[in-house]
């Protein structure tokens, strides 16, 4: 999947400029031409162009000289030379000076098209190399194997979207593992290999959110002393994952909506705008439709962006996926803690995690057992490893006494009984649908009244 280039074409003959303009333009990339070294040093200046095909003979500077200007000033551009057979000797000297190929003209289509795909390749391994250094990257294998119905819906759905390049939207509560769905899409795509860029759009001051996604010239505005390519440019080839999109201004919303219909950006400073091949995934814990009825959030941008929507359901709505999500946050808990060995759960400490309604989901879940893993003795948690505000207390918000959470198991078994029992009756006695309220799968429903059964039949000890 070839990259779109910002190209600077340096050559004293009109001819030479107009036709190479042109076979890289058809080629996909932005060009432009200066007809003199000084024009060439002042439009590199601004640090945004990538290759620059330079001329060695010119009148007022040579190729080497312009080389050697622009490396001194710090512009980061690929210089190619272009030179007559005669003169191979001076593009060597170019390439001492800081050049990185020369080609002999007149320049063939097919071979200039191959140096410039190497150099996006070259380029583009750099860059993604800079943004994993500045980026928090989530791993590849944070997911844990779903048993809920919900979970085995949305599975299908991202298997059924990632191959595509249509845009989506995922929707859920906060710490349901939308940023986690986001990347399972991408690692799913036809663009796996290339980046994936996940940019918290609430975390961005908004004064420099424009710049930080399309980038900027050098000299674009005070304290901008480098020239920068923005996210959407970071991301070319990849995927955009722009997380809580609902706190974009509306400024900022309107040339959002701009980039998904032309698939172009513009730099601040820069006069030329960029062709861009990005996927964008967004995703929101807000009501989006409540905001465009509001007039927080524009119309036109809300139906480009949910063309597919994916909705991420809360953990109170899928508990049976509660308990493997437990064991695998707990090994990840354990290998980032350096925890020996293996935790072992309490079973009256699981049925409270189980039974508590989790309003932050699953990363209110992961901090919860982060807590515990340290404080666990001998490799153990239990009830009293659990923060208070999810543990049962008496009326008087009191810890329940040793006696009482000794029958806490039992107490949360006949609780959960008596809520199947009444969503069975509110159901008509219809225990499809009564699993379905109570979101949870009809094989859990059936397996949870067996075990009440077998523990009332079970004699005391």
């Amino acid at each position: 999947m070839s990259s779109t280039l910002q190209i600077l074409v340096i050559d004293d003959e009109p001819a030479i400029r107009q036709i190479l303009a042109a076979t890289l333009t058809r080629a996909g990339h932005s060009v432009e031409v200066a007809g003199s070294g000084r024009a060439a040093l002042m439009r590199l200046a601004k640090g945004d162009v990538e290759v620059a095909l330079c001329d060695i003979n010119m009148p007022d500077l040579t190729g080497i000289e312009v080389v050697r200007e622009a490396r001194a000033s710090g512009v980061d551009t690929t210089f190619i030379m272009m030179t007559a057979f005669s003169s191979v000797d001076t593009a060597v000297e170019a390439m001492k000076a800081g050049a990185s190929d020369y080609m002999i003209k007149p320049l063939r289509s097919e071979e200039l098209q191959q140096r410039l795909d190497q150099i996006s390749d070259l380029r583009g391994l750099r860059g993604e190399n800079e943004t994993l250094r500045k980026l928090v990257v989530g791993r590849s294998d944070d997911r844990c194997v779903a048993l809920s119905a919900a979970m085995k819906q949305l599975d299908r759905l991202v298997a059924k979207v990632a191959p595509t390049d249509s845009t989506v939207l995922i929707t859920g509560e906060s710490g349901t593992g939308k940023g986690v769905t986001a990347r399972s899409i991408h690692q799913q795509s036809q663009r796996a290999g290339a980046p994936f860029i996940p940019v918290n759009c609430g975390a961005i001051p908004e004064n420099l959110l424009e710049s930080e996604f399309f980038g900027h010239t050098r000299g674009a505005f005070t304290g901008a002393d480098r020239a920068r390519k923005g996210l959407f440019l970071e991301a070319d080839r990849g995927t955009i994952f722009l997380d809580e999109i609902g706190e974009l201004p509306l400024e900022l919303q309107v040339k959002l909506l701009h980039v998904l219909e032309a698939r172009e950006i513009r730099p601040l400073g820069s006069e030329q705008v960029r062709k861009i091949n990005v996927r964008i995934i967004a995703a929101t814990n807000r009501d989006l439709k409540e905001m465009v009825a509001a007039g927080r959030f524009r119309e036109d941008l809300y139906f480009r962006i949910s063309g597919f929507l994916v909705t991420v359901p809360p953990l109170r709505e899928r508990r049976e996926d509660i308990p493997p999500l437990i064991r695998y946050l707990l090994a990840r808990g354990a290998e980032r803690f350096g925890v020996a060995g293996k935790l072992a759960l309490d079973a009256e400490a699981e049925d409270i995690l189980v039974g508590y309604d989790w309003p932050g989901n699953v990363r209110e879940l992961e901090n919860v057992l982060q807590r515990a893993t340290i404080l666990a003795e001998d490799g153990r948690i239990t009830v009293a490893d659990l923060p208070p505000n999810i543990t049962p207390t008496t009326p008087a918000g009191t810890t329940l006494p040793a006696a009482a959470r000794g029958q806490l198991r039992e107490q949360l078994r006949d609780f959960e009984h008596g809520l199947i029992l009444r969503a069975i009756e509110e159901c008509d006695g219809d225990r499809r649908a009564a699993a379905q309220a109570l979101g949870i799968g009809l094989s859990s429903l059936y397996r949870k009244l067996e075990e009440h059964e077998q523990g009332r039949d079970t004699p005391e000890a």
